[in-house]
């Protein structure tokens, strides 16, 4: 499998690298894109994604999101399948992700672990079943991440709403006000290097289920990108995610 990685200086772009140069999914980089100049040997590196021309089957994304719509211009123009890894996109950049769709294949999810997949549906399964519950999601990660609250922490929510459609988000808490029972309350921490943990809350008067992920180390998301450019290299046109590969 041939792969042009986009974010290829990063923490994560080392890790699929890592990867990569260890045989993990046969995956072989072809093509590095950083914003910063690299000199990596044994790597093609580039500062412009279109300045690369190397034949891939995938382009994995792990740069910044506002990045979006000039790798997918590319990506449709070449035909290549897309692998979107990062979190924080606008509502206009979502828009246009949705309009690429369209044209070329595109995975994205605001986490590349498989665990946390799981943990969408097992509270999806959860919120359905305790319809009159609470629900609160706390999300924890590194003094180093820039968005709040986490794309996973949004994703998990989204998740919930499909069975809860009257549900409104509430991000932290101050004040003096009851809680609504339409209400799911998302948390944000930020500390030290924390890779990643997500925790679900689901409780009534009488009873609470607690649903916690905790990532160890960030190979687990390069494993998933990897796993996810595997899957939908190939595939035709079309939005695709962590539950399309889990099926």
């Amino acid at each position: 499998m041939k792969v042009i990685l986009n974010g290829a200086g990063g923490r994560m772009g080392k890790a699929i690298r890592t990867l990569a140069e260890n045989g993990y999914r046969n995956a072989q980089i072809v093509a590095c894109v950083d914003i910063l100049p690299m000199n990596v040997e044994g790597y093609d590196c580039y500062t412009e994604i279109n300045d690369v021309t190397a034949d891939a089957d995938c382009i994995i994304d792990f740069s910044n999101h506002t990045g979006a719509p000039k790798l997918l211009e590319y990506a449709a123009k070449r035909c290549i399948p897309v692998v979107l890894a990062t979190t924080g996109h606008t509502p206009e950049e979502l828009d246009i992700i949705d309009e690429y769709s369209k044209k070329v294949a595109i995975f994205r999810s605001a986490n590349m672990s498989v665990g946390v997949a799981v943990l969408a549906e097992l509270a999806k399964t959860a919120a359905a079943a305790m319809p009159d519950a609470d629900i609160e999601i706390i999300e924890k990660h590194h003094n180093r991440k820039l968005d709040a609250p986490s794309g996973t922490a949004l994703m998990l929510a989204n998740a919930i709403k499909t069975v809860r459609e009257t549900a409104k988000y509430v991000f932290g808490r101050h004040g003096q006000s009851k809680r609504e029972r339409e209400e799911i309350g998302i948390h944000a921490i930020r500390m030290g290097n924390i890779v990643g943990e997500h925790e679900i809350i689901i409780g009534t008067d009488n009873e609470t289920i607690t649903i916690k992920h905790e990532a160890h180390d960030r190979a687990l998301f390069a494993e998933g990108a990897l796993a996810a450019a595997d899957f939908i290299s190939g595939k035709p046109a079309g939005a695709y995610d962590m539950q399309s590969m889990l099926k």
